[in-house]
């Protein structure tokens, strides 16, 4: 999460939030190459005469601009649910009738491993920020900025279908470009999860490998299903 919050925003941060960290695009990225790669899958086990590149990446492609769209627009809500929890929380601090009652919902919106390390005393100057936060809106609302970071979980979606469709774009051996599809979202699957485990420490080769192996029990999968 380090994109800027707009200039002309006057909430504070702790209520606006920011946009999508390295997990979120990741993820849509992976998200995105295991649409195409199903609906592919699905669209060849129509059987001869259908199964035609233009068809197989006209499905692909069209299943992630739909879905891509869907995925922002579940973004969008996101965004605006979490906004009203941090709101609430604010306003409830602010409305505790005493400091232990303020302290008390400053701990309980914290999460359990936080929770037992700090005591009542830590949490006070938390407490003090959150009853000072000014201005705040009269309920949580979406701002230019969220549109754009929707855009760019449409835009990630989408443009991870290339990959799958670009066979097909580029060959008319329908069986030739479905196996160059799938090994090319198989390595994209590698590539997304050595970046997720790179970043979360759970080891970049291992959790690389272990996206491929899902990407892979999928393919099996599909090709069992007659795709």
């Amino acid at each position: 999460m380090n994109h800027a919050k707009s200039r002309t925003d006057p909430v504070p941060s702790m209520i606006t939030g920011s946009g999508l960290d390295v997990v979120e695009r990741v993820s849509e990225m992976c998200f995105g190459l295991l649409m195409a790669l199903t609906f592919v899958g699905a669209v060849s086990t129509v059987g001869p005469g259908h199964e035609t590149p233009s068809t197989m990446w006209r499905a692909a492609l069209g299943c992630n601009l739909a879905w891509g769209l869907a995925d922002a627009m579940m973004y969008l809500l996101h965004v605006l649910t979490s906004r009203g929890n941090r709101l609430a929380l604010v306003l409830n601090t602010k409305h505790a009738p005493d400091e232990a009652t303020g302290i008390g919902v400053v701990r309980d919106a914290l999460p359990p491993l936080i929770e037992s390390l700090v005591t009542d005393a830590d949490l006070e100057p938390l407490r003090g920020k959150l009853v000072n936060q000014e201005p705040l809106p009269d309920r949580p609302r979406l701002y230019f900025i969220d549109l754009l970071r929707a855009a760019r979980v449409f835009s990630i979606v989408v443009l991870s279908t290339f990959p799958v469709v670009l066979p097909f774009m580029l060959l008319d051996d329908v069986p030739k470009a479905l196996f160059i599809s799938r090994v090319l979202t198989l390595v994209m699957l590698f590539v997304g999860g050595f970046a997720l485990g790179r970043y979360a420490g759970l080891g970049a080769w291992r959790a690389g490998f272990g996206m491929t192996v899902i990407g892979v029990c999928l393919t099996m999968a599909i090709i069992a299903l007659g795709g």
